[in-house]
């Protein structure tokens, strides 16, 4: 089963309901609004002047955004149909920012240039089956003196079953989650429903391939919350901040990296 094929057609299906929901705010985004959050943007600090790779980047919000605070950014992804989206999005809000459709680890063979840093966030990974060959497409891309920051769900999240009643998946990656799910995380009664393939990816073997590749540990932070209230049975603690009700901020629910890569 081709993971490509499947998980496209699975996210071209979702960018239209996407576009369309509150989750993603579109209209009060082309006004202004900010999308990214504290946890990234503590550790991307004054991106003024910086060159800038998010991968994944679905149809660019970040990315645009990111582009207005003075960085010269570029987006891949893995849908057409989101990257379509994010070129019309960034005409929208007057920014330069430019996208490219590939899968992340093809991005080499459609993107020449080197950044000064390299940006993804908030279930990405979880979208890849080898964090070795993610690693390599990370650090090629990085100039000697960049760095790499990285947002993403804890793993320990996706341990769980949806209702997050019990453990039903392993911490360690045990090989392709092949489900069939209806709705999308901005609307879960929207008819939608197709296949997906994932996997669960252990800090150890994502932090692992990072540092394999000769990137420096520059920070690590786990955070109690999640600043999207992506997932079932949330309950809001403050401002972006969401928690599992049941489970009185107990959870691990996000964790983050930044990584530089040596001037030599």
């Amino acid at each position: 089963m081709d993971y490509k094929t499947v998980n496209k057609k699975l996210w071209n299906d979702k960018v239209d309901i996407h576009i369309d929901s509150d989750f993603y705010s579109v209209n009060e985004f082309i006004g202004g609004k900010k999308m990214l959050n504290s946890i990234e943007l503590d550790l991307l600090g004054d991106v003024r002047g910086k060159s800038i790779l998010h991968l994944q980047c679905h149809f660019g919000q970040d990315s645009i955004e990111l582009s207005r605070m003075g960085a010269a950014v570029t987006g891949v992804d893995l849908s057409d149909k989101a990257i379509d989206k994010a070129g019309w999005l960034a005409k929208e809000c007057g920014t330069d920012t430019k996208f490219v459709c590939s899968d992340i680890y093809d991005a080499p063979n459609h993107i020449t240039e080197k950044f000064d840093i390299v940006f993804t966030s908030y279930g990405t990974v979880g979208w890849l089956p080898d964090m070795d060959k993610w690693a390599t497409v990370v650090n090629h891309f990085l100039k000697p003196g960049g760095f790499f920051v990285f947002a993403e769900f804890h793993p320990v999240v996706w341990m769980m079953d949806y209702d997050f009643q019990k453990i039903e998946f392993s911490y360690f990656n045990q090989g392709p989650i092949v489900e069939e799910l209806e709705g999308t995380y901005t609307d879960r009664n929207a008819e939608l429903k197709n296949k997906e393939i994932s996997w669960n990816h252990n800090i150890a073997e994502v932090l692992g391939s990072l540092l394999e590749q000769g990137l420096e540990l520059e920070a690590f932070r786990e955070f109690d919350y999640s600043p999207y209230d992506c997932f079932k049975h949330t309950i809001k603690v403050e401002e972006k901040k969401y928690r599992i009700k049941d489970l009185g901020g107990k959870l691990p629910m996000v964790y983050a990296l930044k990584l530089n890569k040596s001037k030599a």
